[in-house]
């Protein structure tokens, strides 16, 4: 895995600005996350991130829901 220095951030910068992390996202496929100045944790876009066949499933139907939540919300009356 090549890291890309600007896909990098401290655990205590991204816990105090977390829109950071989502900015470096933007620009970059993934942001590795590090304590103590070692990589620990990697975050990614959805699209990127290798889901089984359930997971595909899951993520469609959460976004139909809420997509569609108003009608939905009318059915359940």
């Amino acid at each position: 895995m090549l890291i890309n220095e600007n896909e990098m951030i401290s655990i205590t910068d991204a816990n105090k600005n977390f829109s950071k992390v989502v900015k470096i996202l933007e620009k970059e496929d993934k942001v590795i996350i590090l304590k103590n100045n070692k990589p620990v944790y990697v975050i990614t876009k959805v699209e990127n991130y290798a889901l089984n066949e359930n997971e595909k499933l899951e993520l469609t139907a959460l976004r139909i829901l809420l997509e569609h939540k108003k009608a939905f919300e009318e059915l359940a009356k």
